[in-house]
């Protein structure tokens, strides 16, 4: 499963080849967009892409943890009603609503595609797990969110960020 910036991969390969695969325009840019979208909407403010990639990076998760559950971050952005700079506080759990949207597409994509799976490779599946590629793989919490919806194990992989550059 490749999360990048504008769409999300789900493959299944065997010796070198996609079997299966599905595509979903839902990635990381995507869940900038939700964060902005959740800002606006709750709070009045309007924020940019950067403070929500920011958010996103800082307290962004997918899965409640005890370590994430009680962070939180000020941001700043433009008041809607009266158009002057404003600060407020958006928790965790607020960011994770944001995203559950844009997760649930991926969720759906991942579904989707180990359902169009053949059987004999559905057992290797079960044997050697899910592996998360890409920026949004980096996304706290990810992994056990799609462990948690598939029953499958799940892995990020390594250097998630280089290893579809590396094959």
């Amino acid at each position: 499963v490749d999360i990048g910036g504008g769409t999300s991969e789900v493959a299944v390969i065997s010796l070198g080849d996609i079997v299966t695969s599905c595509s979903v325009r839902c990635a990381g840019d995507k869940f900038d967009e939700s964060i902005i979208s959740y800002v606006k909407k709750k709070y009045n403010l309007l924020i940019g892409e950067r403070t929500a990639e920011d958010i996103k990076i800082r307290i962004g998760s997918a899965f409640p943890t005890e370590d994430n559950e009680d962070a939180s971050v000020e941001i700043k952005g433009r008041n809607l009603v009266d158009g002057l700079p404003k600060n407020v506080t958006i928790t965790a759990k607020e960011v994770r609503e944001a995203l559950s949207d844009s997760l649930a597409l991926i969720i759906d994509a991942i579904k989707s595609t180990l359902e169009k799976t053949p059987p004999e490779l559905s057992a290797d599946i079960i044997d050697h797990g899910i592996t998360l590629t890409g920026g949004g793989a980096l996304l706290r919490g990810l992994d056990k969110l799609v462990e948690q919806e598939t029953g499958m194990p799940v892995h990020v992989a390594e250097n998630p960020l280089d290893c579809v550059v590396n094959g």
